[in-house]
């Protein structure tokens, strides 16, 4: 599909879109835990249900529905990763601009992110920032639309920042993208794929198609619906005996967790679900050099 054709069809999605305020849009220019959320720890596509990693995919790209998205959060964790440890962080921000006021008095690493120690390259691992930035998407997969299941998916720095090049599209850039056509991520789906030039888990974006008319009244349904808000909303109180640490690598290179005084999660009592493994890989193709021809070789 060309890109003249795709952004047509979901420009004629307008109607059923009016007065459905954009999150998408207005969190790019600048939480609770859900049930069901992706994770893209080892740079594969897991899904989580309940806490469990119930499925695992080896193709290297997924194609969803996105219909929601938080502000830029950050989290700082005090201290030396420690494999399996279940913690919450030191301190945390769901708008990344000072730290929540759920973060204990002793805790809060500084009255502004801006002015925090932590906020400069080079205080964390790989010459990064040693309290992250992140945000959580709500998504529907593609082929499932119709059943309203709403996944988070936590993307880390990497996925969210820069201009893309060749094609590859951070989160940001690729909402921007969206917008210079006068339409919206909400009424397209997305493709996801890894970049296998990246030494740790990253996602770049591209449009796939608009949604059929079907799709787009669930959407339009789902977005503002409870489950979404839950799936964007910070809520550290629920991490501790859900989001184990070593579930979550893809947000930090190195995570830093304390090691003193931190015991292991306590072990499940219920069996554990088998994993159901895709065997299908797909390769990721060259792309476009430059970002006007994003969609070029993607006709039909």
């Amino acid at each position: 599909m060309s890109n003249v054709t795709l952004f047509n069809e979901s420009n004629a999605l307008s109607t059923l879109f009016a007065g459905v305020e954009s999150n998408i849009a207005t969190t790019v220019g600048g939480s609770a835990s859900t049930n069901r959320r992706i994770s893209i720890k080892g740079g594969v596509f897991r899904e989580i249900l309940n806490g469990k990693e119930v499925n695992v995919s080896e193709e290297r790209a997924m194609n969803v529905a996105i219909i929601n998205a938080s502000k830029l959060s950050r989290m700082y964790f005090e201290g030396t990763y420690t494999e399996g440890v279940v913690l919450k962080p030191t301190c945390w921000s769901s708008d990344s601009q000072t730290p929540d006021q759920s973060v204990p008095a002793d805790q809060k690493q500084a009255s502004r992110c801006n002015d925090c120690k932590h906020n400069i390259k080079g205080s964390g691992a790989n010459g990064g920032r040693s309290c992250r930035f992140q945000q959580r998407l709500a998504v529907m997969l593609e082929g499932n639309i119709e059943k309203k299941e709403v996944y988070q998916l936590t993307l880390p720095a990497t996925s969210l920042f820069g201009d893309g090049e060749k094609g590859k599209l951070p989160f940001h850039a690729y909402v921007r993208y969206i917008g210079a056509h006068n339409s919206r991520v909400e009424a397209i789906i997305t493709e996801m794929r890894f970049d296998t030039s990246s030494p740790t888990p990253k996602l770049v974006f591209k449009p796939v198609r608009a949604l059929d008319d079907a799709e787009a009244q669930v959407v339009v349904e789902m977005i503002k619906a409870p489950e979404t808000i839950k799936a964007v909303t910070l809520n550290v109180s629920q991490m501790d005996g859900v989001i184990p640490a070593s579930k979550d690598n893809e947000l930090f290179e190195k995570p830093l967790l304390p090691k003193k005084e931190v015991a292991p999660a306590p072990a499940e009592e219920v069996e554990e679900p088998k994993l159901k493994v895709s065997k299908k890989s797909a390769a990721p193709a060259d792309a476009p050099a430059d970002l006007a021809d994003v969609m070029a070789g993607w006709d039909d």
